[in-house]
């Protein structure tokens, strides 16, 4: 019986093989384009983070008052910071909805800092706010952007692992299962970037 289905599952692999449009490659490519396309992501999420301690220190400056505020922003990033944002993270759902949680909720943080940052019109005359107001936009941008192409090629990907006959490659041949993506709201937000304008 065990060596009977030994030579089933060698059957199967030569099957999938030598049958055309068994997506062995392109399912390989597709895991490789979904790699690079989380790796952009982080870089951004990255990016963002990095100017958030300049923001708070500058707000501070002129709003130290504001201690709330300026804590949640920076709690928010540390939460941001203990996520191990490794390519394991794709294959774990829940891991995943965790590091898609804390981008959320330093997001929110920001926007809140966005709104108390209007009651002061010094703060929003400052060079060096107003350097970082550009490069916390263009970086809000280039987030959209990344996280859209990881979306696209996610959804591809989950496509060809649940289709046939390249849902046999997928699961017999390469192991692969379907990859978490961005939920409906984050698409939403996807759609249209945070307004960091101040």
């Amino acid at each position: 019986m065990h060596a009977r289905h030994h030579v089933t599952t060698a059957l199967l692999v030569i099957i999938l093989f030598a049958a055309p449009g068994c997506g062995y490659n392109d399912l390989q490519g597709l895991d490789e384009d979904i790699k690079a396309a989380w790796s952009e992501v982080l870089n951004q999420y990255q990016r963002r983070a990095d100017l958030i301690p300049n923001l708070v220190e500058t707000v501070k400056g002129y709003a130290s008052h504001e201690k709330e505020t300026l804590t949640a922003v920076t709690q928010a990033r540390a939460q941001v910071a203990g996520i191990k944002a490794t390519p394991e993270l794709l294959k774990d759902p829940d891991a995943f909805q965790k590091f898609q949680a804390a981008q959320g909720a330093l997001s929110s943080a920001l926007a809140r800092l966005m709104v108390v940052v209007e009651k002061y019109p010094d703060l929003k005359a400052n060079e060096n706010f107003r350097d970082l107001q550009s490069q916390l936009e263009g970086t809000e941008n280039r987030i959209t952007v990344a996280r859209k192409r990881y979306i696209d090629k996610v959804a591809e990907f989950n496509k060809m692992v649940r289709y046939f006959p390249t849902n046999l490659t997928a699961k017999y041949l390469l192991g692969m299962d379907v990859k978490p993506n961005f939920t409906v709201a984050d698409e939403k937000a996807v759609s249209k970037p945070p307004d960091v304008k101040f």
